[in-house]
């Protein structure tokens, strides 16, 4: 399954408090990596979000956005503690008397105190029951978007994978009549410049031509290659980074298939392999 980090989810619900929002945006990076906005209510919630999101995805720069729109208008109630208030302010008039020059004590020094004032706690405990479903049903469709988004690419990995089998297949089947047609100009050169052609001097050069010219390793280790990224392509799990190591291994083949060219043809096919691969390799950076 090729998955891609690139993606977005979004996701309501309404609870009796008001409208819980969620949105997830992702994009590629080496490892998991999530950050959160989260309203203070829900601010206990980040160590099972990130257990959810372990469960689901395995890379990806995961940026998550949680909101709470209120459904009561205007401001909370605030309670008031009389009795504290009574006897701060019985001790401020305590001291007042006193006092030769006493100050004068208002409400709001009263209201200022501790203990005075405080805003009556709501129990969020639905809320937050709704929050962690609709994270896991948010991070459900981020799932499917990343698996649609990445077997979008399918196609290109395919066909780039056949050019790539095609140009191996074209240098392999061309080899012989290249170093066929290597001794052929070796025997020219000879008989231009006018030395007598010694059958021993001639197989010695052409031993040293084609043990310098020789690719098969190289060609077989292409070839080798090219089907493992087939084969890597039908896994379930998350193939990013194996996809990723399998390209740097098919362009140092195809850098050292160019470095033994002998042919301006192969040396074409070689830098026509790089060029594939590379085209593969950006995209499998956005594979998870």
């Amino acid at each position: 399954m090729i998955r891609s980090m690139t993606a977005f989810a979004r996701k309501d619900v309404q609870d009796g408090q008001g409208t819980l929002t969620c949105e997830i945006r992702t994009v590629n990076h080496r490892y998991l990596e999530p950050s959160f906005r989260l309203p203070e209510a829900l601010r206990e919630l980040e160590n099972p979000f990130r257990e959810e999101l372990r469960k689901q995805l395995k890379r990806g720069k995961v940026d998550v956005s949680i909101r709470l729109q209120s459904a009561e208008a205007g401001v909370p109630g605030f309670e008031i503690n009389e009795d504290i208030a009574k006897a701060v302010n019985e001790a401020a008039n305590h001291v007042n008397r006193i006092l030769d020059n006493p100050a004068h004590i208002n409400a709001l020094d009263i209201l200022r105190w501790p203990g005075v004032l405080s805003v009556p706690e709501q129990d969020y405990s639905s809320v937050k029951e709704a929050a962690l479903k609709l994270f896991k049903d948010t991070v459900e469709d981020l799932a499917v978007v990343r698996e649609r988004e990445g077997e979008r690419l399918r196609p290109l990995f395919e066909d780039r994978l056949t050019q790539m089998r095609a140009l191996v297949m074209t240098i392999r089947e061309g080899m012989p009549g290249l170093l066929k047609a290597q001794e052929e100009h070796l025997r020219e050169r000879f008989q231009k410049a006018k030395v007598e052609l010694d059958p021993e001097r001639v197989a010695q050069e052409m031993v040293m031509l084609a043990q310098k010219s020789d690719v098969a390793e190289e060609l077989d280790r292409l070839d080798a290659h090219i089907s493992e990224v087939t084969d890597t392509l039908k896994r379930e799990e998350a193939i990013g980074r194996r996809l990723d190591f399998l390209m740097q291994e098919l362009n140092r083949e195809a850098n050292t298939l160019s470095s033994k060219s002998i042919d301006a043809g192969v040396t074409r096919a070689a830098v026509d392999l790089k060029v594939l691969i590379e085209q593969v390799r950006e995209q499998v950076q956005n594979i998870e």
